[in-house]
């Protein structure tokens, strides 16, 4: 998964670097080729590809609470038995 984000992040440097460079282009430009063509669409898809992911590490992470709780329930706060002063 994060070989071809990688690999799209490279050619969108290039492209940006290409633009600020280019006799045509400014380094406005290239900011603009970087983020629109390269952090938002990544963001995004990074967001979603990690979302199966995430489901997992919930389910497991209730599961280990259930299981350390012994009850069918989620597990809550634990409470602390207050101190009685004489």
């Amino acid at each position: 998964m994060y070989i071809v984000a990688i690999a799209w992040a490279f050619v969108v440097l290039l492209m940006a670097l290409t633009e600020a460079t280019s006799s045509q282009g400014t380094v406005l430009g290239a900011f603009f080729t970087l983020l629109l063509y390269g952090v938002l669409p990544l963001s995004i898809v990074l967001y979603l590809m990690g979302t199966p992911a995430r489901r997992k590490a919930r389910k497991r992470a209730e599961q280990q609470s259930q299981q350390a709780d012994g009850s069918d329930h989620a597990a809550g706060e634990r409470l602390v038995p207050e101190r009685e002063e004489p």
